[in-house]
């Protein structure tokens, strides 16, 4: 071949290659007139971070539908849907195709299913589709052309994106809606929806089936008004316009690299979702509502809704699901029927044969009916005489509920008192005495069990006690509480603490020693100075407290009740406080990853107290002194629970504690209700200086008050964090770590209750889950200071740094 021939040929290739290449480029992100997707086709948003094609939802599915989904996700997480009311059966005899009109059309064997329904008023020969990079799939007049003849993000199924318009055409009042749907593996329209009021005012509704039944508060321009938290974990950035032409609102995440999407779930939630890369899965960062078991009929008839099992909901005694598979699929609108009908319908069969099963911590319906029985037996007589009660309460009042019962909501075990939270359940006589059998046979190998394991505990405490007698004449001490606390003798504390002889340390509540047990275990024993609790009292705020059992809490071992004495044993913390850590002159530096994870191991720790214990802690004196470290310097909450044990002393003890200025919340000063956000305000306060190293109160020789906290809300507003770390660190941190700590901190300390965070929203804001704006710097720590040259002048001397 000669040179000339050879040169022809290989142009030849470079030409077929070139135009094979800018096919394959032109239709990446793109859908032309001469091209359709059907099968496995499918087209990527040009960064590669959406997708569009067909997909099945589930695993057991044989419906398929167009949808948008994340590209590089491997859980794949659908954000779009064009037929999801009209699932096609074969991909392969169906295309998704800009028709002759110009118009996005999905059809299977030449019948439309889906289109754009757009009405073309030029020529549509130029019309193509394409899929942005925000996950909005637009129309237009060809690729060059930025005007949207019609976009998904106009048609949202049950998602939001970032940088998409959810709101109110007040033109032709059309209300864009996130529908849920119908259940995990069935895209079809759900029961629960999500849209902006369609009269017009700037606040978003959830709606079950048209009746509405949450709202998220009116919009003041930076939160809404019942989303506090917005405020201070704000991680979401809103962008709200209101003209003669519409109403709506688009967000954004402050951290552009976030993946994130609002889903209105199938179980009636708004769920604001991120993705976390390291685990491979979405958390959510916000519920709304944040209580599941708000939501109207969420479990159906018969159903019962609690926060303490996964799902949420279950059927009562005597029911079962209508639907297993529905059920299982959390669509639980179907709710649950009974096993056996009821024998009062019967006309063959005695009515008597209904009987009632008790339900105790539960939250009965809201719609009885009120009956003027005057005692349980006649509230009962009267159910059991219409065959359309299905159920009645009675205290003090009678209720009864005919037909279905929905809404019922399982109370935290204990939370009821007396007959309130009982519920009396009708069922059939033979479905009740299953039910008694069912639970006398779970009860009798528990019984049998404890027998044995109390004759087993009794002979080992006896060879135990006639062993430590033998060698001890002054005895043991008595083991209460199934084994979880231990009742000590004041004799033997005080030969556990060499009559009190070495002080640890002292507080507003009293004095702590050191003591040793026979066992050779060290542990630290306060002794209270005042308490205003009774014996029985006593003892009972103290098996609360003992009951409180987590990582980041000192463990309580025990208690002593003789007389006026009140004492209280614990675990024993070999590094002593963090204030000793923090202040004293001869402690080793710590570091500031040992910081941070004592900040985040102190907040995780208050966050169990205020949330997930079986009653509310509410610590009331959270301070460098009361955080105690272990021998790996992991940080434990001390002295919780005293607000409890010193009874009606507290508010007097309080106006002699030396933290007064440094951490106590302003409504303490103020005399207000006291909440869980009087802690998230000390915290604040002791996270400050966590990151100074420095007292935020400290008195000069000449009496005038340094008050760091206003200078370091300053520096936070400027976002001059560095000027804050203690400077022998000599700037050595992790710098988004003290970035979050510092904004946190200031946000924790905020006037309004209602804009400091939750300790669990502080600990995912630590955590880096979830993202926090610059906090405005706090009013009333002006009125703190007797005037501003004071401040300014005691804050000229922090490290060297001035304002």
């Amino acid at each position: 071949m000669d040179h000339w021939s050879k040169s022809c040929f290989l142009t030849l290739v470079f030409l077929i290659h070139f135009s094979f290449s800018s096919h394959l480029s032109k239709a990446a992100d793109t859908l032309y007139p001469d091209r359709s997707l059907s099968g496995n086709q499918t087209i990527v948003s040009q960064g590669g971070i959406f997708e569009l094609g067909f997909f099945t939802p589930g695993n057991n599915s044989k419906n398929f539908y167009i949808g948008i989904w994340y590209k590089q996700i491997p859980v794949r997480a659908v954000v779009w849907i064009a037929n999801r009311d009209h699932p096609i059966s074969d991909t392969g005899a169906s295309e998704l195709k800009i028709s002759e009109d110009g118009n996005l059309v999905l059809a299977q064997s030449g019948i439309p299913v889906w289109s754009s329904n757009l009405i073309m008023t030029t020529s549509t020969n130029s019309t193509v589709a394409v899929l942005l990079d925000t996950g909005n799939l637009v129309l237009r007049y060809g690729s060059n052309s930025s005007a949207a003849l019609w976009q998904s993000f106009d048609h949202p199924t049950d998602t939001w994106l970032p940088r998409q318009k959810l709101g109110l055409n007040r033109i032709s009042g059309e209300n864009q809606l996130l529908i849920s749907w119908r259940n995990l593996e069935d895209p079809s329209t759900g029961l629960f929806s999500h849209g902006i009021d369609p009269n017009g005012t700037d606040q978003y509704f959830l709606w079950r089936n048209g009746t509405k039944y949450w709202t998220t508060g009116l919009w003041n321009g930076k939160i809404f008004a019942n989303i506090p938290d917005m405020s201070s974990g704000n991680y979401l950035s809103y962008v709200h316009v209101s003209n003669e032409r519409e109403n709506y609102f688009t967000y954004t995440f402050r951290d552009t690299s976030t993946i994130s999407r609002l889903v209105m779930d199938v179980t009636g939630q708004a769920k604001i979702l991120k993705w976390i890369e390291s685990s491979q899965e979405w958390l959510w960062v916000c519920l709304l509502p944040s209580d599941p078991c708000s939501v109207p009929s969420l479990c159906g008839a018969f159903g019962s809704c609690s926060l303490e099992t996964v799902p949420f909901c279950s059927c009562l005694e005597g029911f079962e699901p209508q639907s297993s598979t529905d059920w299982n699929l959390s669509d639980w609108s179907g709710g649950c029927v009974r096993r056996t009908p009821l024998q009062c319908f019967n006309s063959s069969v005695n009515r008597e044969k209904d009987e009632f099963l008790m339900i105790s911590d539960v939250q009965p319906p809201t719609n009885p009916q009120y009956l003027g029985a005057g005692t349980a037996e006649e509230c009962e007589s009267a159910c059991l005489r219409s065959c359309f009660c299905t159920a009645y309460s009675y205290s003090g009042t009678c209720s009864i509920w005919n037909g279905d019962l929905y809404d019922l909501k399982k109370l935290s075990n204990g939370s009821s008192t007396g007959d309130s939270g009982v519920l009396y359940l009708r069922l059939a006589a033979s479905d009740l005495r299953s039910e008694n059998s069912q639970r006398v046979h779970g009860i009798i190998p528990i019984i049998i069990g404890a027998v044995a394991g109390s004759a087993v505990c009794l002979v080992v405490a006896v060879a135990l006690i006639w062993k430590f007698q033998s060698k001890h004449p002054t005895g043991v001490s008595e083991e209460i509480k199934g084994c979880s606390l231990v009742l000590f003798r004041y004799k033997d504390l005080v030969k556990a603490t060499n009559r009190f002889s070495e002080k640890l340390g002292a507080g507003s509540f009293g004095t702590v020693f050191k003591g040793t047990l026979p066992d050779s275990t060290l542990v630290a024993v306060k002794r209270l100075e005042r308490t205003g609790q009774g014996e029985k009292q006593f003892r009972a705020e103290v098996s609360t407290i003992g009951q409180a059992r987590h990582v980041n809490l000192v463990g309580l071992r025990g208690f002593c009740s003789e007389g006026s004495e009140r004492l209280l044993v614990y675990d024993y913390m070999p590094n002593g406080s963090l204030g000793s850590q923090l202040f004293q002159k001869k402690s080793k530096i710590v570091d500031w990853t040992a910081r941070f994870q004592i900040a985040l191991g102190t907040a995780r720790g208050l966050a169990y107290l205020h949330g997930h214990c079986r009653d509310c802690i509410i610590h009331c004196d959270i301070k460098p002194e009361n955080i105690l470290l272990d021998s790996e310097f992991s940080p434990k909450v001390a002295d919780f629970g005293m607000a409890k044990l010193i009874g009606r002393e507290f508010s007097r003890v309080l106006t002699t504690m030396r933290g007064t200025l440094g951490y106590l919340a302003p409504e303490w000063i103020s005399g207000l209700a006291i909440t869980p956000k009087a802690d998230v305000y000390s915290y604040g306060m002791m996270l400050l200086e966590v990151i100074s190293g420095r007292r935020n109160a400290e008195v000069s020789e000449d009496g005038n008050v340094t008050f760091f906290p206003i200078w370091a809300a300053s520096k936070i507003n400027k976002d001059e964090i560095l000027s804050l770390l203690d400077h022998r660190l000599e700037g050595k941190a992790n710098v988004d770590e003290l970035r979050r700590a510092c904004r946190v901190a200031v946000w924790c300390i905020q006037d309004e209750e209602s804009h400091r965070p939750t300790m669990s929203l502080v600990v995912q804001i630590l955590e880096g889950v979830v993202e926090v704006n610059t906090p405005p710097i706090p009013k009333q720590l002006y009125n703190l200071v007797e005037n501003r040259e004071d401040m300014l002048s005691s804050e000229a001397t922090f490290g060297g740094q001035t304002l």
